[in-house]
């Protein structure tokens, strides 16, 4: 690296060769979550397409307080903020409750603004429903702050790929969709890589 390059670091041709980094966010945080056991089974699929960098993110391990509550000094809030800001894309790990997303994942998005400005994202979602609704509602959310939700919407049902509602059996049809989602949420964080 010469110079100048180290002076103002990578080169634009570094930057588009390095793999991009994506985080799988669990949106559950109550005792007892399955989004876990679907968290792991995405990151699964996803590692064994080489591709990208993909990690958990499991809001619950920041403690976030509810948004309003706090005078935002909490290290929870930076932390949060810190590794949004060093992911290049998502994929949200989305429950349904009551028609909608659960109240940990709205904080946790209310609590950064942008670190998630002209990044991509895929949703996995679950519920009675396939967790459809709540999906819809995380979809206009995303769009407020910036985030290019992908067409392409795995969707498992608490009836057909969860034993008991706790223990998560997926069925072998969402392969396909997981992996389209995938090839969507990298093809637009690469595009959109380039606005940052």
């Amino acid at each position: 690296m010469g110079f100048w390059d180290k002076l103002f670091g990578k080169t634009k041709e570094e930057k588009t060769m390095t793999k991009l980094n994506i985080g799988i966010i669990l949106g559950s945080t109550r005792e007892g979550r399955v989004s876990p056991q679907v968290g792991e089974w995405v990151k699964g699929i996803a590692d064994k397409r080489g591709d990208a960098n993909y990690e958990i993110v499991d809001i619950a391990d920041y403690k976030l307080p509810f948004l309003g509550t706090t005078d935002g000094s909490e290290p929870g809030i930076a932390a949060w903020n810190q590794k949004l800001a060093n992911l290049d894309g998502f994929v949200f790990i989305a429950q349904e409750y009551n028609h909608s997303i659960t109240g940990a994942l709205k904080n946790a998005l209310d609590f950064a603004r942008e670190a998630w400005n002209n990044k991509a994202a895929g949703i996995v979602s679950y519920g009675s429903t396939g967790g459809a609704r709540a999906a819809e509602h995380l979809r206009g959310i995303m769009g407020e702050l910036m985030i290019a939700d992908v067409r392409v919407h795995p969707t498992l049902s608490l009836f057909t790929d969860f034993e008991n509602g706790t223990v998560f059996k997926p069925q072998d049809l969402h392969l396909d969709n997981v992996n389209a989602m995938l090839d969507q949420v990298l093809a637009w964080s690469g595009a959109l890589k380039t606005l940052r």
